[in-house]
């Protein structure tokens, strides 16, 4: 073989890989979510858009970067570009590597926050390991609207069945969370009071991703891969993820301090607001004053973020959504 034939030669070679590694996609050039399949729960949702694919402005909004599936395939930044907390606003953030549990950005990750309605994963979780089997149609109505659609009233009917905190210590002993606490004694029914951090909620999502029986990993993650862009009570939950990063993603959002009519209102408004002061609870004092806004979820099939943010007092819904929605897409762009 003469010189030049066998650089020729070396040099198909060396490109092979790459194009073997290209063919394996949808035809968008991007993997497949072979995840989001497996998956999948029947069942009707809330908001009559839990199907539907995102909106122009969705899609505009976006980082022009590859899919995030496609992340499953290169290793992520680790440390990650440092990335700023906007002025006023107070940030816990955990960006975790499915793969390894490896913690790839981070930020205040033990101080506690109100949940608002990133509880109901909870709720959810414990209903579904007490309970074995087919689930009662009643009850399937009020799991799914509560995942796919943050419905209030369906957490508030499961979460007094469920013996209300005792549904967080019951989960907080099974995953091994330990800044996650039920409400303050006075206000045992404020689901929404529940003490969070993002260390804490990143566990919860690895545990269903890697420790839960299938049925309720299935159940809970299928559902929020089929959260509705609006909420039950009438805000629009795409903020923070949804907009600021690629499909596929499973999301559970949460909102509190903005009172009970959105300022785009996609249907009836339920939410009602309650402003008391900072509380104590076992460790930083968990704040339930200022509005809270929170993006969590899992990105593609390896990419776990959680973004807890304590909100300037009197902010407005849209200004606060627009500062959680270019967080998230920086943080997913330091780690990218």
């Amino acid at each position: 073989m003469t010189r030049s034939r066998t650089a020729a030669v070396l040099a198909v070679a060396a490109v092979l890989p790459a194009l073997l590694t290209g063919c394996a996609t949808d035809g968008r050039g991007t993997v497949p979510d072979r995840t989001a399949a497996a998956h999948a729960t029947p069942g009707t949702g809330s908001g009559g858009d839990a199907a539907s694919p995102p909106s122009a402005t969705a899609r505009a909004s976006g980082p022009a970067t590859r899919d995030a599936s496609d992340g499953a395939a290169r290793p992520l930044r680790s440390p990650a570009k440092p990335v700023r907390v906007p002025a006023g606003v107070t940030a816990g953030y955990a960006v975790v590597d499915v793969t390894t549990g490896k913690t790839v950005a981070s930020r205040q990750v033990h101080h506690r926050f109100r949940s608002a309605s990133v509880v109901k994963i909870l709720i959810a979780v414990d209903y579904l390991e007490r309970h074995k089997g087919t689930i009662p149609a009643g009850d399937l109505a009020l799991l799914t609207p509560m995942l796919r659609g943050s419905d209030d009233d369906a957490a508030t009917a499961l979460w007094r069945r469920g013996g209300q905190g005792e549904i967080v210590r019951r989960t907080a002993r099974r995953i091994g969370l330990t800044e996650t606490s039920p409400p303050p004694a006075a206000k045992p029914g404020f689901w929404g009071y529940t003490a969070i951090s993002a260390a804490d909620i990143a566990l919860v999502y690895r545990y269903l991703l890697r420790r839960a029986e299938p049925r309720v990993r299935d159940f809970v993650l299928g559902n929020l891969r089929k959260a509705s862009q609006c909420a039950r009570d009438g805000f629009d939950q795409f903020f923070g993820i949804p907009r600021a990063v690629p499909r596929p993603w499973a999301i559970k959002q949460g909102w509190s301090g903005y009172g009970a009519v959105p300022p785009v209102r996609c249907s009836r408004a339920k939410a009602t607001s309650y402003r008391i002061g900072a509380v104590t609870m076992g460790g930083n004092p968990v704040d339930f004053g200022r509005p809270v806004l929170h993006t969590t979820g899992v990105i593609g099939d390896r990419l776990i973020m959680v973004v807890l943010t304590l909100q300037p007092s009197g902010a407005s819904f849209t200004q606060s959504a627009e500062r959680v929605t270019k967080l998230a897409r920086d943080l997913y762009l330091s780690v990218a």
